[in-house]
């Protein structure tokens, strides 16, 4: 192949309409005819015209050489007796420098030397002038001929060669393995791909059975697709198993395996018999594609599907499919299986407090101290942020399954240390076992749910197992939740007010907003129950603000009324407090009916105080410039922390109503009670004893020196009629019940 053709062959090059080729200056033959004699040469062109071969015509050789060194040509008809250049010295110049040009001997000087010499130099054919132009075209049509089959010969040849580079160019750089194996399943031929790939020497295969490079456990398969004896649509496709590399240097990789036969290729993989009717087969060809990194993609993305990415645990979808096995299991042994719902306590202040990140870093050492307490057999899943779900199969009772919760707890005991911070964290754990709490994934899982909640609402840090009263606590729940929604709507809501007295003189100094609810078919249904619910499902920010703006729409009466020395309580939850323009809630509301913000108090709970101490302080602070009243209800009973009485800007204590049920007699002793008492009064806080019932308590608190008191004693909580007419002179006895 000559260095300036296509490595891509004569057939790749450009084509004419019609699939001819672009003809090239060398496919038009041309004939120099060279003789000094004028009528000879110009005849010999004008015979050569009339024959439809084109020609040049040259005096002498060097006019010749000049010829050929500008222009393409095949043919020389030559005279040997010329001037200065002899025909015979023309010869050697142009066998030197033009080896390809046939020459044929047209002169009247034909002695046997000269004929012996121009044949000695390479001359096709010898004509004795004067010629036979019939003979003299005949000749020149031989010679023609002949160049024009080499020619093809030679091009023939390149094209092969061409043929045979691509082959070798493309199987020698595949990015995957072409083999080829004899009948009995050696190797007889395999591309370098393999020593890149398996790093074995492709000539150290040769002769070698194809076992030798698969995967132990998969040679079953394998064989189906190395040894492939069939052929067209049967033949084996996308098979996958994986070839050892060599020494394992590389651990084993994955393949997927293509063979098919000669009747699709070239190769002859099969031939015919001796008799020439049927076809033996004599091996396979195949190709091995490299899917290593593919499978590992794959198994990642499997790992996704079903995991947790922060703490490497089961996710929800593969614990489903564990606990849908697990239950199957159980159902033919007959053994029993537990879940469990665990649910850590105080994370989210935790990782408020912390950051999110080492909140991450917690998750992940819980998630590690949870594995370790477990069996293999058991899974433990992460389903929520801070929720995890465990799977422990074939439990033998209640008993067996309660250790394995004491000990998970016990290991969670220890604290955790993030960032230099040391951090102790509980679990709530609910308990569902199969089949006694239910026979289905979804039963099983909402049961621990509604017992984990069950641990919650008493007080988080330990477990519960289900039992079927829970569920009715749940769907009473519900049924509270769905209807608090439409008690908003419908206006069941109702805001009550319970007076406030003053001791000393018997006056009325405030009054405290207490919500109601109506139901049209339960009827009062208590705060206790409702309030909680409000507080889950977010309706208490809503509520709380209808509850302070209708308070001070009925302040702003009684004031109008000209009972100016009242102040309105309303109660605040930890959620309304948590809202960022709560502040301005409050403000805008006191602004809309004219109300000075000294007639205002809030009541807020002690846990209120330690949740978020920070942003209680800053938010208390702002109202309290306002000439707000800040009161802790039912003091005593919480963290009772006495820092946060002095650093808080509070104007008011309640004593909470299981101090004052307490009192019975004035010899009783209140050290409680006085103690509360003496507290307040030396740090300048209003005192408010709640739940007064009886005379004797009433008789008692003044006796401590508690200026103010509320309840039954002196009213119940009235709705805001009610209210208006007790303001306008109604006595306090009338109001016992």
């Amino acid at each position: 192949m000559k260095p300036t053709e296509s490595w891509l062959g004569s057939d790749l090059e450009p084509q004419l309409p019609g699939g001819t080729r672009q003809a090239s200056q060398a496919e038009q033959p041309k004939i120099l005819v060279v003789d000094d004699e004028v009528r000879m040469r110009e005849s010999v062109r004008d015979l050569l015209r009339a024959y439809g071969h084109s020609s040049v015509i040259a005096a002498n050789g060097k006019i010749a050489l000049e010829i050929l060194r500008q222009q393409s040509i095949e043919l020389i008809l030559l005279d040997l007796n010329m001037p200065e250049i002899s025909g015979l010295d023309f010869l050697e110049m142009l066998k030197a420098d033009y080896p390809d040009i046939d020459v044929v001997i047209v002169s009247g000087e034909a002695t046997f030397a000269n004929a012996t010499e121009a044949l000695r130099q390479g001359v096709h054919d010898f004509l004795r002038k004067p010629y036979n132009p019939v003979e003299l075209i005949g000749i020149i049509e031989k010679v023609l001929k002949k160049r024009n089959l080499e020619r093809d010969f030679k091009q023939v040849h390149q094209q092969l060669e061409a043929s045979e580079y691509r082959y070798r160019f493309i199987v020698d750089n595949s990015p995957d393995i072409i083999y080829m194996l004899d009948e009995n399943g050696r190797f007889c031929f395999v591309n370098d791909r393999i020593s890149q790939l398996l790093d074995y020497p492709k000539d150290e295969l040769i002769g070698q059975h194809y076992s030798a490079v698969v995967h132990e456990e998969d040679i079953e398969k394998a064989k189906y697709a190395f040894a492939e004896r069939r052929t067209g649509d049967r033949a084996s496709r996308n098979v996958e198993f994986r070839l050892r590399c060599r020494d394992n240097a590389q651990g084993s990789r994955y393949f997927e395996s293509r063979s098919v036969s000669i009747e699709l290729n070239s190769m002859g993989i099969y031939s015919n018999s001796d008799d020439g009717d049927s076809k033996r087969y004599v091996g396979t060809y195949g190709v091995a594609r490299d899917i290593s990194e593919r499978k590992r993609a794959e198994e990642i993305i499997n790992f996704q599907l079903y995991h947790d990415l922060l703490t490497q645990l089961p996710n929800r979808a593969l614990l489903r499919d564990r606990l849908g096995l697990a239950i199957s299991q159980a159902r033919r042994s007959g053994n029993q299986l537990a879940l469990m719902y665990l649910d850590m306590d105080r994370f989210k202040v935790i990782n408020d407090s912390l950051g999110h990140v080492a909140g991450d870093q917690l998750l992940q050492t819980v998630a590690n101290r949870l594995r370790n307490s477990l069996r293999d057999s058991d899974t433990l899943a992460r389903v929520g942020g801070d929720e995890f779900n465990l799977l422990v199969p074939e439990v033998t009772d209640k008993e067996d399954v309660a250790r394995l919760v004491e000990k998970v707890l016990k290991n969670l005991k220890t604290p955790i240390f993030i960032d230099g911070v040391e951090v102790f964290v509980s679990f709530s754990i609910g308990i569902a076992l199969y089949p006694d709490d239910g026979e289905t994934m979804d039963t099983l899982i909402k049961h621990a749910d509604i017992a984990m909640y069950h641990v919650k609402r008493r007080g988080k840090d330990g477990y519960e197992f289900f039992s079927s009263n829970m569920k009715t606590m749940v769907d009473q729940h519900l049924s509270l939740d769905s209807g608090l929604r439409r008690a908003i709507d419908e206006e069941q809501l109702h805001v009550y007010f319970q007076p406030q007295i003053d001791l000393r003189s018997g006056e009325i100094s405030g009054m405290e907003a207490l919500l109601r609810w109506k139901h049209p078919e339960a009827g009062y249904i208590s705060p206790t129950e409702f309030i909680p619910v409000a507080e889950e499902n977010g309706l208490i920010n809503e509520i709380g603000l209808w509850v302070l703006d209708a308070g001070c729409a009925e302040l702003k009466k009684w004031r109008q009324a000209g009972h100016n020395q009242l102040n309105l309580a309303v109660n605040v939850s930890s959620k309304q407090l948590a809202q960022a323009d709560f502040e301005q809630q409050v403000f805008n509301t006191l602004e809309k009916h004219g109300i000075p913000g000294s007639a205002l108090e809030l009541e807020i709970t002690e846990n209120v105080l330690i949740q978020d101490m920070d942003q209680v302080i800053n938010k208390l602070r702002q109202l309290h410039a306002a000439g707000i009243c800040i009161a802790v209800d039912d003091f005593g009973i919480g963290y009772s922390s006495l820092g946060y009485l002095q650093s808080l800007p509070l104007s008011t204590l309640k004593i909470d109503r299981s101090f004052v049920s307490g009192i019975r007699a004035t010899n009783n002793r209140n050290s409680i009670v006085t103690a509360i008492i003496a507290m307040a009064k030396e740090l300048g806080l209003r005192i408010i004893a709640e739940g007064v019932e009886t005379e004797s308590q009433h008789q008692q608190l003044k006796q401590l020196g508690c200026p103010h008191a509320q309840g039954f004693l002196f009213s119940r909580p009235m709705p805001k009629e009610q209210t208006a007419q007790f303001l306008n002179g109604v006595e306090l006895q009338q109001q016992h019940s």
